[in-house]
């Protein structure tokens, strides 16, 4: 099992915010779908203020690669992807059109 975490803000809106929190509340099955068939059999999204932070569990043969090139080619998943970004804004730092920014692990128990 491999886990990668994430990071990315929101735009500082309270009415997004809660726009953003509703549609995760109903992902819609075609985004769970390719959630899965990339190799990803666990993923969490928390919140504060602003700040998103996302945990990806995937199985062995998952790969961030794998995952951005099945996404590439799905429409429906660049559909979500635009109306998403509507609620989110990049970290600072991040190249144009950069979303979820891949967090350095600096502890383990």
């Amino acid at each position: 099992m491999k886990k990668y975490c994430f990071a990315l803000d929101l735009v500082d809106d309270a009415k997004l915010i809660e726009e953003y929190k509703k549609y995760h509340e109903n992902v819609w099955p075609e985004i769970i779908d390719s959630i899965k068939d990339a190799g990803i059999v666990d993923a969490e999204i928390y919140l504060v203020q602003n700040r998103l932070f996302m945990i990806v569990e995937g199985d062995d043969n998952f790969s961030l690669e794998k995952k951005s090139e099945m996404d590439s080619k799905n429409e429906t998943v660049q559909k979500w992807e635009t109306l998403m970004w509507k609620y989110q804004q990049a970290l600072p730092g991040s190249k144009p059109g950069e979303k979820w920014q891949l967090m350095e692990r600096v502890f383990k128990l």
